[in-house]
């Protein structure tokens, strides 16, 4: 779909969320990673809303509240402590993350606060098992340059991230707090992004700023883009967790489709005469109706003896069943609703309903005993009562929300560019300050120390690069924008190899090996930097590098040498090489006499064929052409 962007009034607003790389957590000295393994420690709790200071209760807490779940945790002693529990008040705001962030801030042009102030700000999800997450402003007012254009940066703030979601088993939610109060960098940008690919280019330019640092750690799920997108006539929507750089102009382009597309429906809607006072929570038990039905949902349902209740939707039909975008209909985000306010499993409606083995018959009782008219639709449900009725009352406020349009919420990225609900917008009722903390003055003598230490920014790193190591520009460029930038010059400094062939493998080696679904994130430096040694001592060749990798990420405490011997990559030996490449001119001298020296590309493909990983190319190349001169000259026959 081409969309003038410009003239549908597109907005959006970035915020990037990148891992810090420090020693200790952000208020504890634990290990700042993941740990493997079954956990040590596990505890239970349900986490609960309070009122503001203005006796105002956040709406996405009180959402998080009504679903009724508990969370349990699990905890190793290596990585979380008594702070993460909740058990012992935060120890002072970690100094190293705190000057990471001040750097960042100090590279994005922004100014420094006066005084850090920790403060609270209302999660009840089950990600932080305080029922809130600590975080702190560093910076404001800064700016960067994207192609000539200036995009603000509204503020710089150092927060702890949350726990990580491992599971839920019905009513209980199970999260890992090895992650949560590791240190973590937001940088939040004005609303001044007028188009998806714009949007991927500052996202681009701020987290090479991040990488700059030098402290930011790399792999799946240490850094993340929250995104703010409306459109005009639409609404703001934040759209969370977007992981991938390369997916942010599609959820950008997605989500303009989808209010779009809304807007649409509430024109239809009022087209038709539909007005919210119209949506009624008249919900109707009809159970009755289906006691014969071939519908396997309703009769499942029917035989735990489960209800089995509807509402009518006046002016909906047809609408339900609309295509917001590839994947999503109004009917699905009516279902997100009921699964996360009524607990239940999914609706059924009737612009599907004969899909689903709901004869002509039922469905014409149906219609009859909630006195729905040919333009109304209805909407089924089968639970319990409690669950049924509020599931029902969720899906008439969303019935209500399309008559207005698009309503703002706050939704979660798919791996695939669509969203989902995830939870209503959070109002300003959500901040408080943090009492266990002491604030911590800035000073310009700090700020000066700083200033004098900067990194180099991104532009003057490529140039460097190109100049120390001679590699071209692409491959320097290629550098920046990697995982792997900061530890290239680490290799090529400790091992010796060849700078290019350092930079092609941590760069275009490892990401064909990430789209072939290799997670590389796995291997740790020193592992990648052994890998190399192994390849500069002759212990291995370049070639084996690639399967040194896969291997070493699916065995992730073990050494390249034990990669090498597992995959039978050691290096053959000079004389046996010799040895290979004489039996093979000699296996194909019939060849060698009709071709002559042209015979080179035959027998170099063979034997690398065979032999990869455990020959080094130009020595191949070398012995071939060393032994193919010796052989009688021939003509080729025309």
């Amino acid at each position: 779909m081409n969309l003038n962007y410009k003239d549908l009034g597109l907005k959006v607003g970035l915020e990037c969320h990148q891992q810090l790389d420090t020693k200790e957590k952000l208020f504890c000295s634990c290990r700042p990673e993941l740990f493997k393994g079954e956990p040590q420690i596990t505890f239970l709790r349900r986490l609960r809303p309070t009122q503001s200071e203005l006796g105002q209760i956040d709406p996405a807490a009180y959402f998080e509240f009504q679903k009724g779940v508990k969370i349990l945790y699990e905890a190793d002693p290596q990585t979380s402590c008594l702070v993460e529990m909740d058990e012992e008040p935060p120890h002072e705001l970690n100094r190293e993350a705190l000057d990471i962030a001040l750097t960042a801030a100090l590279m994005m042009n922004a100014k420094p606060v006066d005084e850090v102030h920790v403060m609270r700000k209302v999660v009840i999800d089950g990600s932080n098992t305080t029922g809130f997450q600590r975080t702190c402003v560093v910076a404001l007012n800064g700016e960067i340059q994207v192609e000539g254009k200036k995009i603000p940066i509204e503020h710089v703030s150092l927060e702890e991230d949350a726990a990580r979601k491992t599971g839920d088993d019905g009513f209980i939610i199970h999260y890992r707090i090895d992650r949560l109060c590791i240190p973590l960098i937001e940088v939040t940008t004005g609303p001044v992004i007028y188009s998806p690919k714009e949007a991927e280019k500052v996202a681009l330019t701020i987290g090479r700023i991040l990488r700059a640092t030098g402290k930011v750690k790399r792999g799946i799920g240490t850094i993340r883009q929250d995104l703010n997108i409306s459109i005009r006539d639409g609404a703001l929507i934040e759209v969370k967790g977007v992981q991938e750089l390369e997916l942010i102009s599609k959820v950008i382009e997605l989500e303009v489709q989808r209010q779009l597309s809304l807007l649409k429906i509430r024109e239809e809607l009022r087209r038709r005469g539909v007005t919210e006072e119209q949506i009624r929570e008249e919900i109707v038990d009809v159970k009755s109706i289906f006691k014969e039905t071939r519908c396997r949902i309703i009769r499942k349902a029917i035989k735990q003896n489960k209800r089995v209740m509807a509402i009518k939707l006046p002016g909906f039909s047809g609408l339900l069943g609309t295509e917001l975008i590839p994947g999503l209909r109004l009917g699905t985000e009516m279902a997100d609703r009921a699964r996360f306010w009524g607990r239940v499993g999914g609706i059924l409606h009737t612009d599907e309903l004969p899909s689903y083995g709901v004869s002509e018959e039922e469905m014409e009782k149906l219609m009859g005993t909630l006195k729905a008219g040919p333009q109304d639709a209805a909407v089924i449900v089968a639970d319990v009562k409690e669950n049924c009725v509020d599931a029902l009352r969720a899906v008439a406020e969303r019935a209500k929300e399309a008559i207005k349009g698009v309503p703002e919420e706050t939704r979660a990225a798919n791996p695939d560019g669509t969203t989902r609900y995830m939870r209503p917008r959070p109002g300003a009722a959500r901040m408080y300050p943090e009492t266990d903390v002491p604030p911590i003055p800035i000073t310009t003598e700090h700020i000066h120390r700083l200033r004098k230490a900067l990194p180099e920014l991104p532009e003057q790193r490529i140039k460097r690069l190109i100049r120390e190591y001679g590699i071209n520009e692409k491959l320097a460029r290629q550098l920046q924008d990697s995982d792997y930038g900061g530890l290239f010059e680490v290799v090529v400094k400790e091992t010796g190899v060849s700078p290019t062939l350092v930079a092609a493998t941590l760069t275009e080696t490892f990401k064909s090996l990430k789209r072939d679904g290799i997670e590389v994130e796995r291997l740790r430096d020193d592992q990648i930097i052994e890998a190399f040694r192994l390849v500069s001592s002759g212990r291995t060749s370049k070639e084996a590098l690639p399967e040194i990798v896969k291997w070493l990420s699916k065995h992730e405490d073990s050494s390249p040498m034990e990669a090498v011997e597992a995959l039978g990559l050691g290096m053959l030996s000079k004389d046996e090489l010799s040895r290979i490449i004489k039996e093979t001119i000699s296996q194909n001298r019939d060849l060698i006499i009709e071709r002559g020296q042209r015979a080179f590309g035959f027998l170099m493909g063979l034997i690398m064929k065979k032999y990869r990983g455990k020959v080094n190319a130009e020595e191949v190349s070398r012995l071939i052409r060393e032994e193919l001169s010796k052989e009688p000259k021939h003509k080729s026959a025309d």
